[in-house]
Formats: structure tokens, sequence, C-alpha cells
């Protein structure tokens, strides 16, 4: 039996990819603990739970913290040194950090098989490093191993391991909010989006986006019905809607098998009245949709969207028409964007009645096509270590200061411009003000007190006494996002 340590900084909501990898560990008799950074001393917490495996999954702008850590923790165990390795995006997009000091392995695309094949080889006698999906640092030699075939019967796997969460995470564990994922993957080729740039590289003869058994879902449901407060599920799904006869079969059974409302993520040109009257029949309450940017060009040229601003305003009010709360997602500061471009998809989002807008700061990430353009034609400020991990820190790209400075004020205030129309002549002065620590707090806090008034009142509003809303508080302004 091996035993693997998963090290965290903070938990936001449920780790799908952490919880289902857990569940496979168990299922093969192996033993897996949870560490959460923020919470405790990581570094106790593995001397004391004295792992063969030290695991972190990676997003691009957070490994410069875990590889710290990492190094830290490994220096403390001394002797009994575990084999330590990246895995989620940050790892299969940029497997040039293996050669970091102190990282002995990436997991490259899915992990469950992987990360199972591991445990399995190091509790074994010796250490065959040619495991599939896994480079390795073997003797100063780095060992490059193919990848395997997706999971293609997603029912197949257990029912993830969500104790493993919620006995460590207080907040996660009483918040009547929880996350949810009905399958994988997505059809499209968004250039900014990792989907893409994940079967270009690794699976280009594979089938694009799947999901798991109606049935799955409905019992992981009622599990964690039953034993933790429920009143919303978040479906963290790439594309909900893909499939009108899953969402047929799902908007029969749900209702009465579960009932408990939801919210997942639609695409403009797939929204039709009979889907989005199937969501409602199954207890849909709010959906959040990408518009990214108001300016044809960009959104079809730069980004492949392929969708006219008409389909995406006709879908937000369809939604709106059926009672559906519509949050967006949208991008600003891309290359080659203007400042009146971002104001022009403010207006666009206010045309298709959103609720609650999402603004970002576009942030090239490695192993994307619209990332390697950056690269490519020099437009990047900066470099990969400079990338945050959250995208409203700031832009990258290259473009005349005081432009920039504006789009960075401009996330602050999007969400209030959206909303207040009349806010915008008010906001274009307010985004010209330099950054400094008062305004950049003060901007701040707007922009978290009235994101988190928004969506707790539009997009995920739940019941709950005074204690835990004053706990969701304090986690919600700790929280990097």
């Amino acid at each position: 039996m091996a035993r693997i340590l998963w090290v965290e900084k903070q938990i936001d909501y449920e780790p799908q990819g952490m919880m289902s990898l857990s569940s496979v560990l168990k299922q093969a008799g192996h033993e897996v603990a949870l560490t959460i950074a923020t919470q405790e001393d990581a570094v106790r917490a593995a001397q004391t739970f004295r792992p063969d495996i030290l695991a972190y999954t990676v997003l691009t702008g957070s490994q410069r913290y875990y590889l710290e850590l990492n190094r830290k923790i490994k220096r403390a165990l001394g002797d009994r040194e575990p084999i330590s390795v990246f895995g989620g995006p940050h790892a299969t997009f940029f497997p040039e950090v293996l050669m970091e000091d102190g990282l002995d392995g990436i997991c490259i695309g899915e992990g469950e098989g992987a990360i199972v094949d591991l445990a399995n080889a190091l509790d074994g006698p010796g250490f065959n490093p040619h495991i599939a999906n896994w480079w390795f640092k073997v003797n100063g030699e780095v060992v490059r191993n193919p990848v395997r075939p997706l999971i293609r019967d997603l029912g197949s796997l257990p029912m993830p391991d969500r104790a493993l969460i919620y006995n460590k995470d207080e907040v996660t564990r009483l918040r009547p909010i929880k996350a949810f994922i009905a399958g994988r993957g997505c059809p499209y080729r968004c250039t900014y989006c990792f989907n893409h740039a994940w079967y270009k590289n690794y699976y280009p003869r594979e089938k694009r986006g799947y999901m798991r058994p109606v049935d799955a879902i409905i019992e992981e449901a009622l599990w964690v019905k039953a034993r933790y407060p429920l009143e919303q599920i978040i479906f963290v799904d790439d594309l909900f809607i893909m499939f009108e006869d899953w969402l047929e079969e799902f908007a029969d059974k749900w209702p009465s098998a579960v009932g408990v409302a939801f919210f997942c993520n639609v695409r403009a040109n797939l929204v039709t009245r009979e889907k989005v009257a199937l969501l409602k029949k199954a207890g849909a309450t709010s959906v959040s949709m990408g518009i990214e940017t108001a300016n044809d060009q960009l959104r079809n040229g730069l980004l492949l969207r392929r969708m006219s601003q008409q389909a995406i305003v006709e879908a937000g009010r369809l939604l709106h028409e059926f009672g559906i709360a519509v949050s967006s997602t949208n991008m600003l500061a891309l290359p080659t964007a203007t400042l009146e471009d971002d104001f022009a998809t403010m207006q666009l989002n206010r045309e298709a009645k959103i609720k609650y807008a999402h603004a970002f700061l576009f942030q090239p990430y490695p192993g994307t096509e619209l990332g390697s353009f950056v690269q490519e034609y020099d437009l990047m400020d900066g470099s990969l270590e400079d990338i945050s991990a959250i995208a409203w820190d700031r832009s990258l790209i290259k473009r005349d200061p005081f432009e920039r400075l504006q789009m960075e004020n401009l996330q602050r205030w999007f969400a209030l411009g959206v909303e207040f129309p009349w806010l915008e002549p008010f906001i274009r002065l307010l985004i010209k003000v330099p950054h400094n620590p008062i305004s950049d707090t003060l901007y701040r806090l707007i922009y978290k007190l009235f994101k988190g008034y928004m969506i707790g009142r539009r997009i995920h509003p739940f019941r709950s006494d005074l204690r835990i809303i004053l706990k969701q508080l304090v986690h919600f302004f700790r929280m990097e996002t």
C-alpha cells in the first residue's frame, strides 16, 4: 500500500480531479490524505503522514508557490524523501517544469489510471519509470512516456471521494452549494482554451466531449444530499448542453430523483427553445455563457468562437424568458483589442440581459493556440513566470501603458457598468486613476462586495443561518478570485 498526500494551497470549491483520483487510489487499496496549506502547516502534516507520493494539482501561475513548498517539505522529510509529482494544466501544457529542482515527475493528460499505476509501482520491488502519461527524471535523464487512451466510460469510475475534501475543509462541507461534474471535454476549438490544445497535442484522434451516465450523477447527488447541506449544484462542465438526448434523459430523471436546483455552462449558438425548456424542466435556475468580446473580428477571427452578436443576445433573452438567470464570462485586454472594444462588450452584456458579468484579463497560457500566437508575434510584456494564477491581476499584453492601466481598472468596474449603464461616464474617469495601494484596495473591495452580493442574490442564492453566512463571507474575501 502506497501513501499519497495531496497538497493544496486553498480550497475554493470541490476539486473534481483530485476527488476522482483519490477514489481510484482508495479503490486500489492505497491510502490518501489531504493537507491545505492555508489552514495548517503542510510541512508538519507531511512529517506526520510520511507519504510515498507528494501530489500537487497545478494551474499556470501557481507553479512557483508549489515548487517552493515542495522543496520545503522534501527537505523536512530528510532520508524518507517521497517522490513528488505535478498534475493539472501546467504540467500538461508546460512539461518543462519537470526540470525544476525537487520535482520528480509530471502527469500528462488524464490522471486516474496514471496515478494508480504509479502508486502500484512504488508499492512493489524496484521502480519502473515506463508508465503511460508520466514523465520522470531518472538519474539526470527525462523518461517521456506516451499517453494512454482517454477514459470513455465515465460510469466505470468510482464515485468521487468527497469525504477527502469535506472532512478537511469546514467551509466547503457546510456550504449548501456544491460543485459536481457531468462530463469531460468540449468539441469546440476556441484558441484560448486548454480543451482544444489538450486534444490537438495529446489526443488528436479522440472524440471531443462525452458525458457521465445520468444515473451515476444522480447516485452521487443523493449520496451528498443524505450527508451534507445541499440547496444548489454547480455543474462545472465546460459545456452541459452538448447532447440533446442526454439532456432529455437528465430532465426526465433529475427532478423526481434528486429535486435540487442547479447551475451549468451553456454556449450561445447551442441555446435553443427546446434545450432551454429541458433545462427549466430539470431545475436549472442559473447558467453561465461565454460572451468574451463584442468585437466580431476578435471573437470569431482571433478566438474562433464562431457565433454572432445576434446569437448571444437571443440566447440571453431566451434564457431570461424562461426565468433562468444568466451570468457571463468576458475577456478584457485581448491581443489587438482596444479599450473601446471592452466598453462595447459591456454594452453587449446589457443587451443579452446578463444578471452578472464576470470580467477577466486575458492571460497567454502556454500550450494554447492564442498563447502561442502571443509568443510568436512578441506581444507579451514579460515571461511565463509573470502569468497570474488568477486572471484579474494585470494584463501582460504589450500596448500603450495608459490604455493597459484603464483596461486593468475596468476589470474591477465591468460588472457594475453592465448593471448600471448610467455609471459608464464615471467609470471612464475612475479607470484613469494610476495603480496605488489606496485605489487598488478600494477598487478590489468594491468589486468583491458587488460580486458577492449579485452572485448570492441572482446566480447562487441559498438559505442559511447566520453562522454559515459569516463563514462563507470570510472565505470569500480570503479567496484570491
